[in-house]
């Protein structure tokens, strides 16, 4: 006999298989085996019908194509035998799917196995239905599949209760049919059918409202006398795990009861008594118990509040996390993650045991744990919470260090008390993982230490003392040289120093060491180098005595093959040789950075050193004027305003990096704008990269290629019309030159507002609150009857210090605003003082179209920000 004739057993080809010692001996015997099939088919052999659908079967599990036996599956369920129906079913199980067209034939032959007199052919056409049913097939077959949940037979009222689940969920109309049919599937004796009418209701639940109501009022009191029995049941040999009745039921009970008791406080009171009892009398030892003692929790968690019963809850996930499964710990963690928003003063309790979670072993866990331990931090536990993290750092993993290093700079970022303490943490992290820290992380801390003044030379000599001790760290080699080479003076002269700083002896020559290793250091990139310079660049003018040393350093470099350290060294070289007189306004401090460019932080933990005294006037051609870089765009909703933004102005290289005697030069249409940077503020304000195109020193050529560049007043350009020409941005006397240093703008002479001798007009209160009122005070230049010259003046109502006091206004685009720097930016209590604030106001519609004004009135009380908006639309007429 042909061993590979139709005829051939599947023992026989799997022997032939197994022999094969090559992939290619398998496809040789698999290909011989396929093309008797074929020939099999092909003269339609009753007689070994099932045996090739079988060997079919087992080369579709190989992996090999086997469509063409397809119609031998449907020809097989046609028969009238039992075992060739079976394997039918089977090929058709595993060789269709429901995108096989193919499928719909065989509805008419399921439909008739449905309403068979033979049990087992009624079971395997309800298998069939309930693993491969299409959305066409469910609608054809659903009233046999919910006249079989009635059947004498539980095996045939389990399968059919499994089959509905899959036709609601392909035809969620369906759903109602089903409702009452398993509800009565509910009060089972049988546990199989019990199981799946339970796994019935909850997925009817999930789909069908009415559903979930029904349930609610017919079931609720069933299921719970029903979870009580289980859970006081006597020992049950047929149904027992573990000295357990039947866990797998009492999941799915607990499963159905969290659906209906969420959202309602009834269902939740008649559950609250087993879901106790369940909590407290279930064996914790076995695996069996823990799925139990999981479920209740998230049942407890789900349904209507119970203080009681909740603490319980998180305390199980408590004693979850001292078990030595992982998996166990790993679910406990997550369902703590979910209770952080029901109850955290609970889940702070087991902070302790979450902490050593973060130590664990498996990186699952760990990963876990510290996002947990993210969500647990407020300002009451901050300081001890990163103390923990900060030592575990220590000995952390390195492939676990950036994430950890992420989650506690965030940490100690939004939820830091006081700056002192945020430098000390930040300088720790950088000492111990400072390759791991982000940019956004080191820059933050320089804009802080900037709007420090008092810790400046806390914070240089903290920085020198750590570079001393773990100078690998590149990203801490950067905060240190930079704030070397701003308060360089400082670090030598002991100035600003705490009572609570060791005594620190630090000489010109070592300051400068520290920067020269750092420059000459080949692990270090181009832009810590680049760093290196501008730092010997500043000192050279803070120290005198070294200035020669700091020249021979620089000029060792204008050969080198970088050409951005050469053109630093060379333009370096030539200002200490050349230009004495210059060096030292050029090298002055930099302006305190405006915390508000750095997402993230929480309002009030670092607070913004906003000046309102010495601010910097911006004119735009839409009339929205304000004293600082933060936006207006939500004020007038004007959101659909789509303005390129303006591309980067400045001069010579050095000189737009210092923002000093910018030589205008003006832009032509077909010159290559250098786009700035907002997002690396630090770089910007570093000069590293490209140096920027020289433009007007007025006006910034309006671009549509730069609409995405994020400049400091790329916020408030997009205010200003689609048509508006350029935009005026002038620095009052006295402000500092952030604006030069980051956009290269020419400082310009203030816009003066002076009272006017026009005719009178009276004052308004143009914004009142609890605490708050604003009033404003008119006057006008005769010549000029389009301007009014407006005099704020705010008033504090209430008995609480208002600090940090910012105003900001926008107007319609026919009218152009501008505001002076306010008088200060602190209100005292109880009206015993005011703020005074000028605003200029042109109406290019002046007798046509009335004044009118958005305002927003920022400050803190308690170190608490407050918000406040208003529009003023009572403006005198004349006006």
């Amino acid at each position: 006999m042909n061993p590979f004739s139709s005829g051939t057993r599947l023992r026989d080809m799997i022997r032939a298989i197994r022999a094969s010692k090559t992939a290619a001996e398998e496809r040789a015997v698999v290909r011989k085996e396929c093309a008797a099939i074929r020939a099999a088919i092909s003269d339609n052999d009753h007689d070994y019908r099932h045996r090739n659908l079988a060997k079919l079967m087992f080369i579709h599990m190989l992996g090999y194509p086997t469509h063409f036996g397809q119609m031998e599956c449907l020809k097989l369920i046609a028969s009238p035998g039992f075992p060739e129906k079976r394997i039918g079913y089977l090929g058709l199980m595993l060789l269709l799917d429901e995108r096989q067209e193919v499928l719909m034939l065989v509805t008419n032959s399921i439909k008739q196995d449905l309403n068979h007199t033979n049990q087992y052919i009624v079971g395997l056409a309800l298998c069939a239905l309930g693993n491969i049913g299409s959305a066409e097939m469910a609608r054809d077959l659903a009233p046999e599949v919910e006249r079989l949940l009635k059947f004498r037979d539980p095996n045939i009222r389990k399968k059919a209760a499994l089959c509905s689940i899959r036709i609601i969920k392909k035809v969620p109309d369906l759903a109602e049919n089903f409702i009452h049919a398993a509800a009565s599937l509910l009060s089972e004796k049988h546990h199989g059918v019990l199981i799946t009418g339970v796994q019935l209701c909850i997925d009817l639940c999930k789909i069908s409202t009415e559903a979930l109501e029904h349930f609610r009022k017919k079931c609720t009191d069933g299921l719970v006398k029903l979870m009580r029995d289980l859970a006081n049941s006597p020992y049950a040999p047929e149904y027992d795990v573990s000295g357990i009745t039947d866990p797998f039921l009492q999941i799915r009970l607990l499963r159905l009861l969290r659906s209906l008791g969420k959202d309602d406080a009834d269902a939740s009171d008649t559950m609250n008594d087993i879901l106790a009892q369940v909590a407290t009398k279930t064996e914790s030892n076995k695996n069996a118990g823990n799925a139990i003692l999981y479920e209740c929790v998230a049942a407890i968690m789900s349904v209507e509040d119970n203080g009681g019963l909740r603490v319980l809850a998180i305390n199980i996930l408590g004693r979850f996390l001292s078990n030595r499964d992982n998996n166990i710990r790993y679910v406990a963690l997550n369902m703590l993650m979910k209770a952080l928003a029901v109850d955290s003063q609970a889940v702070q309790r087991h902070r302790t045991t979450i902490l050593e979670c973060v130590k664990d072993s498996d990186p699952s866990i760990r990963k876990r744990a510290v996002e947990l331990v993210y969500l647990l931090v407020n300002e009451s536990n901050v300081k001890p919470m990163t103390k923990e993290l900060i030592e575990y750092l220590e000995a952390s993993d390195p492939e676990f260090r950036g994430d950890l290093t992420a989650k506690i700079c965030s940490i100690v970022e939004k939820f830091s008390p006081e700056k002192i303490w945020y430098i000390d943490q930040m300088l720790k992290v950088l000492s111990e993982a400072g390759n791991d820290v982000k940019d956004e992380a080191w820059h933050s801390l320089i804009v802080v230490i900037t709007n420090a003044s008092d810790l400046h030379g806390y914070a240089v000599r903290s920085l020198y003392r750590a570079v001393q001790a773990a100078g690998e760290q590149e990203t801490l080699v950067r905060v240190a040289i930079w704030c070397i080479g701003e308060y360089g003076d400082m670090l030598v002269n002991n100035a600003g120093r705490l009572d609570i700083e060791e005594p620190l002896t630090v000489t010109e020559s070592d300051a400068v060491d520290v920067v020269e290793t750092s420059f000459k250091s080949h692990s270090f990139d181009l832009t810590t180098r680049a760093m290196c310079l501008i730092a010997l660049l500043k000192l050279s003018s803070r120290f005198p005595s070294c200035s020669q040393r700091i020249n021979d350093i620089i000029v060792q470099y204008k050969g080198s093959f970088v050409l951005e350290l050469q053109q630093r060294a060379i333009e370096f070289n030539s200002i200490i040789g050349r230009h004495q007189n210059i060096r030292p306004s050029l090298v002055e401090r930099m302006p305190v950075l405006d915390e508000a460019t750095h997402s993230g932080r929480k309002a009030g933990s670092v607070p913004a050193a906003v000046s309102t005294s010495q601010g910097v006037s911006v004119n735009l051609p839409n009339g929205v004027a304000k004293p600082s870089a933060a936006p207006l765009v939500d004020l007038l909703d004007l959101s659909s305003d789509d303005v390129p933004a303006p591309s980067s102005s400045g001069g010579d290289f050095l000189q737009d990096l210092l923002g000093v005697d910018l030589v205008p030069v003006s832009s032509q249409s077909g010159t290559n704008q250098a786009q700035m940077s907002g997002t690396n503020v630090l770089l910007d304000l570093l000069s590293i990269g490209t140096p920027p195109a020289n433009s007007s020193p007025s006006t910034i050529q309006v671009s549509p290629s730069n609409a995405d560049t994020k400049s400091p007043v790329d916020l408030l350009d997009r205010l200003s019309s689609p048509s508006a020409p350029s935009v005026q941005v002038s620095t009052t006397a006295g402000s500092s030159p952030m604006l030069d240093l980051l956009n290269g703008f020419p400082s310009s002479s203030p816009i003066a507002v002076t009272e006017g001798n026009g005719p009178a007009y009276p004052s308004i209160v143009a914004f009142e609150s609890s605490s708050l009122k604003l009033t404003f005070n008119f006057s006008k230049k005769p010549e000029n009857p389009q301007t009014t010259l407006i005099e704020a003046s705010f008033t504090n109502k209430s008995g609480e210090v208002l600090t940090n006091f910012i105003f900001q206004a926008a107007v319609p685009k026919f009218l152009q605003l501008h505001l002076d720097p306010a008088s200060g930016n602190m209100l005292p209590a109880n009206s015993s003082g005011s703020i005074m604030q000028k605003l200029k106001l042109t109406n290019s519609q002046h007798g046509k179209k009335s004044l009118v004004m958005r305002i927003r009135i920022a400050y803190k009380v308690n170190s608490k920000d407050v918000l406040e908006e208003g529009q003023v639309n009572n403006f005198p007429r004349d006006l």
